[in-house]
């Protein structure tokens, strides 16, 4: 087993609240992850309730030429999980047992702004769960989510 190193250039995340260290982590300019590689935009984290957004484009297509479910659902995994990590206390982490995704409409690959929002309904000491929603930048509903997570402690 190898002990780990604190840089003193870089914050101490294993101190921090699940708040804390998602505010931390995205204010790293040079953060890696899945939020990177397709562009979100942390639009709110607080307490419970996060809110990212990406911008679609054409290498996002499914066959059919219209942006793939999984963008979505990558976008609705992040917000919901991400809500229940600011939930959490130092040390303290989370993983997905579930996701239930409904698609409500279509979007184009023409770099529309999508916007996920996911907010906690239950934290408890081994599990959480929590709901997301997606809209587009009219305003109207583009997937809808649940899912359950595991509290790693």
């Amino acid at each position: 087993m190898t002990t780990a190193t604190h840089n003193p250039g870089t914050p101490d995340f294993a101190t921090m609240t699940g708040l804390e260290l998602l505010r931390a982590a995205t204010a790293m300019p040079d953060r890696a992850g899945i939020g990177t590689l397709l562009g979100m935009t942390v639009e709110e984290l607080e307490f419970g309730r996060v809110s990212f957004s990406l911008v679609t484009r054409p290498d996002f297509a499914n066959p059919l030429g219209t942006t793939h479910g999984g963008i979505c659902a990558t976008l609705l995994d992040s917000v919901m999980g991400c809500a229940v990590h600011t939930a959490l206390d130092a040390g303290v982490g989370y993983g997905t047992l579930e996701l239930k995704v409904n698609y409500i409409r279509s979007v184009a690959t023409d770099g529309r702004r999508l916007t996920g929002t996911g907010t906690t309904l239950h934290v408890g000491r081994t599990t959480a769960t929590a709901e997301g929603k997606v809209f587009d930048e009219a305003g109207k509903l583009v997937a809808h989510a649940t899912t359950t997570c595991i509290i790693h402690r």
